[in-house]
């Protein structure tokens, strides 16, 4: 009578057990599925939600201004990012473009010339004199100049003309992700609700704490790294194309780079302001060295009035996130990697700092036990 009873439960059990696996072996390959068809929209989501998260609290400021009309205000917030974005790197693409033209039709006419250098040149620290030579031979044989260059150009010639093309790739993607966030911020409250619910559902109430945690950080670095880099470059861009810069684009982007990974901008200002001392009057030289420096010194003051308090990341995580992900997905890799490794850098290390006090508290309660069945 047993061994039937036992048997008969060894097959319940079997038979629970295999239509368990098989509910959780069809949930995991609809999972799957589910990814494998959103894989490649991923990244753009992913920043459309960093740039939701960074600007909610200036949408929920215009909101209460406009009387609580959600969908206005993200429709009004949407439009002006899409022009923040396409109306510099339309005027900046066309002048790359200009300067393209420009230079091919001087050279299949004969006629481009490159201005002789200034005797200053000659006196310029460890570069000066070869410098000085390579530019009298342009300017008296450009077709010598190139030649003895040409290795140079074909070795980074191909890799620039592809690091342009990712660059037009990783505008329309930057395209779709404000326009997704423009959507996100409509459904604003549903969004929280739904990242509170599913947190505190794996998580519990550590899960809550770690939403607040994620959202915090992900404003300091969206606005505190990646908003001063892309005011540093607006400025940067507004005096090139002002000055007339050859090539404003290419240096723009460039700018950029070097401002999102916290290296100074002047490595890229700095040659363009000699280059501007050599070809134009000295007034207009002066005033685009000044205005340069200022936006090269521009984020020592702009970074403590965007960054929120309490939420610093080391300044090499930020250089790590960010040339990694723009190794791994280009241009908007570059914004995507520096959010999302400051993000794991904070919530990992505040899960670690947390089960490291717990686990304190839990020594000195066993301690304070043990004295107290001692002292009885």
């Amino acid at each position: 009578m047993n061994s039937s009873n036992q048997s008969s439960n060894d097959k319940l059990f079997i038979a629970r057990a295999l239509e368990a696996t098989i509910h959780i072996g069809l949930v995991v390959l609809l999972l799957y599925w589910c990814f494998k068809i959103g894989q490649p929209f991923l990244q753009i989501i992913l920043w459309g939600i960093i740039i939701a998260v960074a600007i909610y609290p200036g949408y929920d400021r215009l909101k209460s201004a406009l009387g609580g009309r959600g969908r206005l205000t993200a429709t009004l917030i949407t439009l002006l990012a899409l022009i923040v974005l396409l109306v510099p790197t339309y005027m900046l693409s066309q002048s790359l473009i200009d300067t393209a033209k420009e230079y091919s039709a001087n050279i299949e006419a004969g006629t481009l010339t490159v201005p002789p250098p200034s005797e200053r040149v000659r006196s310029w620290p460890v570069i000066g004199e070869p410098f000085y030579k390579f530019w009298s031979l342009a300017s008296n044989n450009l077709g010598a100049a190139l030649s003895k260059m040409s290795p140079q150009l074909k070795k980074f010639g191909i890799p620039l003309l592809s690091a342009a093309a990712g660059a037009g790739v990783g505008i329309l993607k930057f395209v779709v992700s404000i326009i997704i966030a423009g959507v996100l911020l409509a459904n604003a409250a549903g969004g929280g609700q739904a990242a509170r619910a599913i947190a505190k559902r794996l998580a519990g109430e550590r899960g809550t704490r770690v939403v607040k945690l994620a959202g915090a950080t992900v404003r300091s670095v969206a606005l505190g790294i990646l908003g001063v880099a892309l005011i540093q470059t607006l400025l940067a861009s507004l005096g090139f194309l002002l000055v007339g810069v050859p090539g404003a684009g290419l240096w723009a982007l460039l700018v950029l780079i070097l401002a999102v990974v916290q290296l100074p901008t002047i490595l890229v200002l700095g040659p363009i302001i000699v280059y501007v001392f050599s070809t134009t009057s000295a007034m207009t030289a002066v005033v685009f060295a000044i205005w340069s420096i200022l936006v090269s010194a521009s984020d020592t003051f702009l970074k403590p009035l965007l960054m929120g308090r309490g939420v610093d990341v080391p300044m090499l995580v930020i250089l790590l996130g960010a040339i990694g992900g723009m190794i791994l997905s280009g241009i908007i890799g570059l914004f995507l990697g520096a959010v999302v490794l400051a993000l794991g850098y904070k919530v990992f290390g505040a899960l670690l700092t947390e089960d490291v006090l717990k686990d304190d508290e839990i020594a000195s309660d066993k301690v304070q036990e043990a004295g107290s069945v001692t002292s009885t």
